[in-house]
Order: structure tokens, then C-alpha cells, then sequence
């Protein structure tokens, strides 16, 4: 009988290694594909320089009629959370619509909020068919740009990455965000 527990123990153990060292239950574990890209600022701004970081990803577009304006306001929101908070974290946004949006229109559409670039990062500098492979294999999140519309269909999620690269949580970016949850997942992997 002691063998039996004993090894029925063991396969339990082994069984809890295997998911992974994620502070986060249900971590998605996806892992963010290396990139190179060019910021509002006209600056490249990598993987690399994320690394040893947690940060907060979203895709957005400056042409959107719907979903970004609000996505990029409680993203500004969860920024003045976490500053008041304390806590270190970087936000970083990629454009779905590359192509139209350049650095200077990205800087200007980030303007009209009350955000701070000192910890945020709107990237473009890609192709169409290079941000829908990312946003899929990175964090299995759909981008497509229909060629008949200028509306790109894409999601809405805020995504929480480690210091490694890898996607653990995502969370509603449009209706009621959980700011209070994103927060306290931040500050258990710090």
C-alpha cells in the first residue's frame, strides 16, 4: 500500500512540474515571436528590448471606428493604475494596419489621450501579412484587413507577457477590463 501512495505521488508531482513555473493558474504559455519593429518615434524597438520586462500588448488602429479608441483609453487607464500602484510594467500596442499607420500617425493618434510614452510603445514597420502571422503565432489573436474595407478586423484583448517573452493572461480590452485583476497578475510575476 505504501507503494501504491508513494508512487501514485510521485506521477502527481511530475504531473504539477509539467505545467510550468507560471505564478498565473491557467497560463496560456504562448511564446512571443522575436521582432524588430519601428515606434512612434521613428526608433526600432525590439523583443530584446522587453526583455527582463513585464509588459501589457494590444493591437489597435488609427482609422478604427470602434474598438480602439476605448481599448486605448482603459489601456491609458490600466498605465495611471499602475503608476499610482507603483508598478513596473510596459505597454506596448501594435498596428494592425501597418501600412497606413506610420510612426508620426500613430504618435499623433496616441495624443489625443492622456498617456505617457515613457513606458508605452505603438509599433508599425511591418507588412499586412507579417502583423496577421505575429498577432496568430504570438498570441493566437486574428488580424485581417479585408481588401474591399478600410476597417481591419482584429482582437480586442489586453495580453500580459513576462520578462521572458511569454504570454500568460488575457483579458478584456474593451468592456469592463479587470484593471484590479490585470494589476495583482502584474505584481505576482515581478
Amino acid at each position: 500500500m505504501k507503494k501504491i501512495v508513494f508512487v501514485v505521488s510521485m506521477i502527481i508531482l511530475l504531473l504539477l512540474s509539467a505545467c510550468g513555473d507560471s505564478k498565473i493558474e491557467g497560463a496560456l504559455n504562448y511564446e512571443v515571436q522575436n521582432f524588430t519593429y519601428i515606434d512612434q518615434n521613428g526608433d526600432s524597438f525590439s523583443l530584446e528590448d522587453l526583455k527582463g520586462k513585464v509588459w501589457i500588448a494590444d493591437f489597435i488602429f488609427t482609422n478604427c471606428e470602434t474598438v480602439c479608441p476605448p481599448m486605448t483609453a482603459n489601456m491609458t487607464q490600466l498605465q495611471q493604475m499602475a503608476e499610482k500602484e507603483g508598478v513596473d510594467v510596459e505597454f506596448v500596442s501594435f498596428s494592425v494596419d501597418p501600412e497606413v499607420d506610420t510612426p508620426e500617425k500613430l504618435k499623433k493618434f496616441a495624443e489625443n489621450y492622456p498617456l505617457s510614452f515613457e513606458n508605452w510603445h505603438f509599433l508599425t514597420g511591418y507588412s499586412q501579412e507579417e502583423i496577421e502571422n505575429f498577432a496568430m503565432e504570438s498570441f493566437k489573436a486574428i488580424v485581417q484587413k479585408p481588401k474591399e474595407n478600410d476597417q481591419v478586423i482584429h482582437g480586442t484583448n489586453f495580453y500580459l507577457v513576462d520578462q521572458n517573452g511569454i504570454v500568460l493572461k488575457s483579458y478584456s480590452g474593451v468592456e469592463n477590463p479587470p484593471y484590479d485583476e490585470i494589476i495583482e497578475d502584474i505584481k505576482t510575476i515581478q
